[in-house]
């Protein structure tokens, strides 16, 4: 039996929830065999009654998933998998586990060596520019906080999470409604789905760049890895949004692909109770996890909207190119930073772009150098208060708010920086969205500029079964090329492509 709409207060102890539920179901307590939240929400919309909102399952039977069934192939296929972000890691495990023999080449390092990557960028101004904040096991979301919402609507999504916790994840991800791992959470996972692919008889090859393809005709038979040919059955390209290099790879070769539409801005930064009260009152500010929101407003000429909202989180250096400036942001799972940080974003389309496919790539890149040339060098950020960046100028000093970028920051005012177009309905937007959260438009705000990576700039074009348009054996999936936007939504698009593929080598159809 399924039950809506259990309420509690914060202040009630998590184990009062099945008694509310018995009596709801009217159960009989000693027949209780089963029992699990389904989902938990807070309803903050009256400050003076905050609740939690449970839907929860009870059952005088024991609760069982059903698993998918996924069917073996008869003679093991190798197929090379490009990249091991999320989109990269689901689709080995799954193709590993119907006994085809995924190869997964990845650009950067380990998770645990890619750590000491960003260290030295953070400590010694040193970038890897293969292992970074967005190239390295587990992809860029790996240092982003692991949110897993996500607008996309798939029965996969439930299948992604349950995968999650059964090799690390914390078990309320099953059941929150903004779920979210945690960057130090993150690596373990990603770290025990790795070993996993192996023991299935994968294999997982680390500082391993695929410069090209090699194509028959119209197929692709392998991949050009480190000096070598490496012929397999099909080619998953599974890298992430600023896999800058291989997209133009791919359009030397002669992939269809288009351009589409993204969206660029800067961080924002406040009081991370400032924006609890904001969102739960004095009363309860203190008492409740980390307050996040998620704002969007169409008053400009463009859409500006609020994107990977960390709570008590940090701005993080995310270039993959030397003397370019990006941004992103990251949150521990506890969220405990004395600052909460999200990027604020304005719709940016095809025609803002330069000439040609990837007219939108070389767009972000001439963002990203005169962030590094504003920021005086070194990776250091621009960064400016709310307050100067609506008049003008650099006089207000970080005194409330203090930037955390963590390689070193510089005074700017990124009127100077930003395209008209863009620092207008920046100012637009923020002062429309505080009209839903008060302090948004705080002028000790901090704003950290740039943030280029929030999606894709283009689209490998693919058909209903999966391969590229023009070339069999080939398959664009997730991010970079254009089919997912973020953590979850690429998960399940690698699922899909391995299920894809399995198909195709045992003529049966995967009901999910």
């Amino acid at each position: 039996m399924r039950i809506d709409n259990v309420k509690l207060s914060p202040l009630a102890k998590e184990d009062e929830l099945l008694s509310v539920a018995i009596k709801k179901s009217k159960i009989k307590p000693s027949k209780v065999k089963s029992f699990r939240v389904l989902k938990k929400s807070l309803d903050a919309r009256d400050k003076n009654d905050i609740k939690f909102v449970y839907s929860v399952e009870i059952s005088e039977n024991e609760i069982n998933d059903i698993d998918i069934k996924i069917p073996t192939v008869d003679k093991p296929k190798k197929v090379a998998v490009v990249g091991f972000g999320p989109c990269g890691i689901f689709c080995a495990l799954y193709l590993a586990r119907a006994g085809v023999k995924p190869i997964v080449f990845e650009r950067g390092k380990s998770v645990e060596e890619r750590q000491k990557s960003v260290n030295r960028l953070i400590n010694d101004k040193n970038l890897d520019e293969n292992s970074n904040i967005q190239f390295g096991e587990g992809g860029a979301g790996t240092f982003s906080d692991g949110k897993l919402n996500t607008g996309v609507s798939s029965p996969l999504i439930k299948t992604v999470l349950k995968e999650l916790v059964r090799y690390g994840a914390p078990k309320d991800i099953e059941y929150l409604a903004k779920p979210h791992v945690g960057s130090d959470n993150l690596p373990k996972v990603v770290s025990a789905m790795r070993k996993e692919i192996i023991r299935l008889g994968g294999e997982v090859r680390f500082d391993s760049k695929v410069k090209d393809l090699i194509i028959k005709g119209d197929k692709v038979v392998g991949v050009k890895v480190n000096g070598n040919d490496i012929e397999v059955d099909d080619v998953v390209i599974a890298v992430g949004h600023s896999a800058r290099d291989t997209f133009y790879m791919l359009n030397q070769n002669g992939f269809a692909m288009e351009r589409k539409a993204f969206a660029m801005g800067v961080r924002i930064e406040h009081l991370k109770r400032d924006v609890d009260v904001c969102q739960y009152g004095e009363k309860f500010a203190d008492i409740l996890p980390s307050a996040d929101y998620r704002l969007s407003s169409r008053k400009g000429t463009r859409g500006v909207f609020t994107f990977c909202m960390c709570p008590g989180g940090f701005v993080m250096p995310s270039t993959s190119e030397e003397e370019m400036v990006v941004t992103n942001g990251m949150s521990c799972y506890k969220r405990d930073g004395q600052n909460s940080n999200s990027a604020v974003l304005c719709e940016v389309y095809p025609e803002d772009f330069k000439d040609g496919i990837l007219g939108g790539v070389e767009l972000q890149r001439d963002l990203e150098r005169l962030a590094y040339r504003s920021g005086g060098g070194d990776y250091f950020a621009p960064v400016q208060t709310y307050k100067d960046f609506l008049q003008g100028g650099v006089k207000t000093p970080f005194t409330r708010v203090k930037p955390t970028y963590s390689v070193g920051f510089t005074p700017f005012d990124l009127n100077n920086l930003l395209p008209k177009f863009m620092s207008e309905n920046l100012k637009i937007g923020i002062e429309d969205m505080a009209k839903k959260l008060k302090c948004f438009n705080d002028g000790s705000a901090v704003l950290t500029g740039v943030e280029t990576r929030s999606s894709s700039p283009v689209r490998v074009l693919r058909g209903e079964d999966g391969q590229s348009v023009n070339y069999k054996g080939a398959y664009p999936s997730g991010e970079g090329c254009g089919y997912a936007g973020g953590i979850t939504s690429a998960a399940v698009d690698g699922i899909k492509t391995a299920f894809k593929i399995i198909e195709k080598y045992t003529g049966r159809k995967i009901e999910f």
